[in-house]
């Protein structure tokens, strides 16, 4: 049995159609992180409500050198039909490929599928530049997803991936840190020594050696975080 598709695996390459022509996936994205997301059905509400929300958004994935990619296991002439009926009632042309995938091949190699059933359920696969999967989201058909959490989760990847740190929960609105993030913890003795170092110094703001923040780079504008007590003693 072929293992579904994990994060930190390279994508399958795979040759796909879609309402823009055929596409040899990953490297139709080389250079580029990606954004996969599977819908249930054409002409069903909660699909064509996502589509419209993923084409409002658009252009915040580009800025992100992030492409957007749609995928059902309807036929593409049904995929083609159901965009231009978004965009006569709706004035909004859907500007991102969407795969054809009636035979259901692309959903059952990256586990799409439901246990009961042939429609896929609503999946999201955020892809890198070098095509390493980094992100795996899966919701049932009943429920809608939040496409600025999925803007979110791909800016704080990259931001993660360009830095080397982590995003703590609700960022860049932490209710702690706020747009801050948080810096490696040590490693070693040796690290904690001069962690402590630079705590006592003043040099970096921590709760303790193994939960230090700093300014994200791409934040530099956001307001400036209150330091708590926890955060601005040195022990």
């Amino acid at each position: 049995m072929e293992e579904f598709v994990r994060i930190g695996d390279r994508f399958p390459e795979m040759e796909v159609l879609t309402t823009q022509g055929t596409f040899r996936l990953p490297e139709h994205f080389r250079g580029r992180w990606f954004v996969l997301f599977s819908h249930p059905g054409d002409f069903t509400p909660v699909c064509t409500s996502e589509f419209l929300s993923f084409e409002r958004h658009i252009n915040e994935f580009r800025r992100m050198n992030t492409e957007l990619i749609g995928l059902s296991v309807d036929e593409v002439y049904a995929h083609l039909k159901w965009l231009e009926w978004i965009q006569q009632k709706f004035g909004i042309p859907i500007t991102f490929p969407v795969i054809a995938d009636p035979l259901g091949r692309v959903a059952s190699r990256l586990g799409m599928l439901p246990r009961e059933g042939t429609a896929t359920v609503r999946s999201v696969f955020v892809v890198d530049e070098a095509g390493t999967v980094r992100l795996i989201l899966n919701y049932p058909a009943e429920v809608g997803r939040n496409i600025p959490e999925i803007v979110r989760a791909v800016r704080a990847l990259r931001l993660a991936t360009s830095l080397h740190v982590s995003t703590p929960a609700n960022w860049p609105q932490n209710e702690i840190i706020g747009a801050q993030i948080f810096l490696p913890p040590p490693r070693t003795g040796e690290e904690i020594r001069e962690r402590y170092e630079q705590m006592k110094k003043g040099e970096i703001q921590c709760f303790d050696w193994w939960m230090c923040v700093a300014q994200a780079q791409d934040e530099k504008k956001a307001p400036p975080t209150k330091r708590t007590d926890a955060a601005s003693t040195s022990p």
